[in-house]
């Protein structure tokens, strides 16, 4: 079975914006995910710079955008993903 994808932006602006509290994303998962998901770190993902995007920190879960992301908005969305 593939893994959803989950990229986390670490640039500077998402970084101190809450990027850093969820690089402990793994952690917050429930158990029946973990092996579904697989999460990684984006040096940028460079929606800062578009107009209209939202606000940091921004995650990627497959190809849907987390503006203003928080664990908890991460981890709904990657239990709506999957079902």
């Amino acid at each position: 079975m593939e893994k959803l994808t989950v990229r986390i932006c670490t640039g500077t602006l998402c970084y101190i914006m809450g990027g850093s509290e969820l690089q402990l994303l793994g952690d917050y998962l429930p158990e029946s995910l973990t092996d579904r998901v697989e999460i990684r770190g984006a040096t940028c993902l460079d929606f800062c710079n578009q107009e209209g995007k939202g606000k940091a920190p921004f995650v990627l879960v497959g190809d849907e955008l987390v503006t203003g992301a928080t664990v908890a908005k991460v981890v709904e969305t990657i239990k709506q993903k999957l079902g």
